[in-house]
């Protein structure tokens, strides 16, 4: 069994995303095991890129922060590889967008990734109508995909059918970010999601509370929350142990 097939026996999950870089790649590092062995089932590591379109204003001031600290794909994946020999054993999914990885080169992109420790990716710029170069490369690492709300049912069919690992349901319409309330007729979309796809479904975009990710558990098979994670520890005079305390009202929300 992978390592993302096993951390959906605990349902619902918590997954992080917190990006490599900010706010310096050792603390990065360090907040990053902290959230792994305080309470996250499974991490979304950030890649920082220049234009990231996807995120709101916390996140791509994070990763802004990371690129001036000189954050390189390279250096990303070695702290993976770091990440593994301090003996974090959860999933750590990459989450970034496709020009770095191309520039890298995609299949030593892919094979780096998996060597270093990497269980998938999750590239928000990359249509599936635009994705075949990339999957040929992916071997049996998955490529999470992400819907929008805004998705037609023949998309939303298409995309769940070939889905692997689990799908990452955007549960509003815009870029990353808290809201004050979840979106109305989330649970008709994670309803929908599930008549297509035995995969897991995991909610993203706007959970920036405990309460709300318990919310959500009770919907979906998981919760994703990242502009809070970067904003809460980011912000902290003491960020790894701000991460454990984080990480463990999250998880202990998710439990009741």
């Amino acid at each position: 069994m992978n390592r993302i097939e096993n951390a959906f026996k605990n349902k619902p999950i918590f997954m992080p995303y917190f990006p490599l870089g900010y706010p310096n790649l050792e603390t990065s590092i360090d907040v990053i095991e902290a959230l792994a062995k305080n309470g996250a089932d499974l991490i979304e590591v950030g890649l920082s890129f220049s234009d990231p379109l996807a995120d709101g204003p916390v996140i791509q001031q994070a990763t802004q922060v990371a690129l001036e600290n000189g954050i390189t794909i390279k250096k990303s994946l070695e702290a993976v590889k770091e990440l593994r020999k301090r003996g974090v054993e959860i999933p750590l999914i990459l989450m970034g967008y496709y020009n770095p990885m191309l520039a890298y080169g995609l299949e030593k992109f892919v094979r780096d990734a998996k060597d270093a420790g990497a269980d998938g990716f999750i590239v928000p710029d990359l249509p599936a109508e635009e994705s075949s170069e990339f999957e040929n490369v992916l071997g049996d690492l998955p490529l999470i995909r992400m819907i929008a709300p805004t998705s037609s049912p023949e998309r939303m069919e298409s995309v769940a059918r070939n889905a692997k690992g689990f799908i990452y349901l955007v549960s509003v319409v815009g870029i990353t970010g808290e809201r004050k309330s979840l979106a109305e007729g989330l649970s008709d979309l994670i309803a929908t999601m599930r008549e297509h796809t035995s995969v897991p479904v995991c909610v993203g975009f706007g959970i920036g509370t405990p309460e709300q990710a318990k919310e959500v558990g009770a919907m979906a098979d998981g919760a994703i929350v990242g502009t809070a994670c970067v904003r809460v520890i980011g912000s902290s005079k003491t960020p790894v142990e701000t991460a454990k305390q984080f990480a463990g009202q999250f998880r202990s929300a998710l439990s009741d």
